[in-house]
């Protein structure tokens, strides 16, 4: 039987055809998206629609899509191709830091995705469900297996 906490739910908060609300989507299956008033209530339809298409699925004889891969199957290692000019630059901003390129690449990107963690409610609007509910603050897309 498919667990709904395996796969990735994400909610946000937007205009969507006019009105504000939240949206949840499942990554897994793109078909699944609702709409509701609240950041739970968007995420609990979002869990229902999962077990209607997963009795579907089973009814009609077809295999659930497989849930996205855990967090820890990542190794942490990318590769990564820029142009020689932004290369350089880095390189350059690197040295004069003293520090290695990679520690700068981190560094940056770490405060890039702090920013992006930390806008609540904007333009973006992405929810997180394990938010502090107490102050209704929002940050970032949840995946079920954080929960």
């Amino acid at each position: 039987m498919n667990d709904a906490r395996n796969y990735s739910v994400s909610v946000r908060f937007g205009s969507f055809n006019g009105e504000n609300c939240f949206e949840a989507r499942v990554r897994e299956l793109p078909d699944v998206v609702e709409y509701a008033y609240t950041c739970a209530q968007a995420y609990e339809l979002a869990l229902d629609s999962f077990a209607t298409t997963a009795k579907f699925f089973s009814e009609k004889g077809l295999s659930m899509p497989p849930a996205q891969e855990p967090l820890e199957d990542y190794s942490g290692r990318v590769t990564l191709r820029l142009p020689k000019s932004l290369h350089r630059g880095l390189a350059l901003k690197a040295e004069a830091e003293d520090i290695s390129l990679n520690q700068l690449l981190v560094s940056v990107l770490s405060a890039f995705r702090g920013f992006d963690a930390a806008m609540t409610e904007n333009e973006n609007g992405w929810a997180d469900v394990t938010s502090d509910r107490k102050s209704n603050k929002t940050s970032t897309p949840v995946n079920l297996r954080q929960l």
